[in-house]
């Protein structure tokens, strides 16, 4: 049976491919679809190749769709997954680090984490980060304020 989306490589797309699998320096994610990408170059079934790879029928289709209408890098990526994001960016996570390690402000011995939220505040970091957040974020970081 002739698939839908048949996988034919180039010579330096197979080199390439066989050189990220070999080495491993890339994500689960992207090695399995390399690995998908090579069996399905040599007409091997959907089957076959989900249970070789250790993935689903499904997947591999997908993968071979990708590749096929987008191109290698495409197929290799991968797409964006749905979820909440972080509500506390990187920036505001580096702020709060940076003032827990500053000194105080004046007629503080040290900062408390109340503090360091309203100072937070203030900076226009986030318009509102609770003392909880500050505790997880400071937390994180294996930083502690006694």
């Amino acid at each position: 049976m002739k698939k839908a989306y048949q996988v034919t490589l180039s010579e330096d797309e197979r080199s390439q491919l066989k050189r990220m699998t070999t080495v491993g320096r890339e994500s689960v994610r992207q090695l399995k679809h390399g690995q998908i990408l090579l069996q399905a170059d040599t007409g091997q079934s959907d089957s076959e190749i989900a249970e070789r790879v250790g993935v689903s029928v499904p997947t591999v289709g997908r993968i071979r769709k990708r590749y096929v209408t987008e191109g290698l890098a495409v197929a290799l990526s991968d797409k964006p997954r749905s979820g909440r994001p972080p509500g506390i960016s990187a920036k505001t996570k580096a702020t709060i680090t940076a003032l827990a390690c500053s000194t105080p402000p004046a007629g503080r011995s040290r900062w408390t984490l109340r503090l360091l939220a309203d100072k937070v505040v203030e900076l226009d970091e986030e318009a509102t980060l609770s003392h909880q957040s500050v505790q997880t974020i400071l937390k994180k970081t294996n930083l502690s304020l006694t």
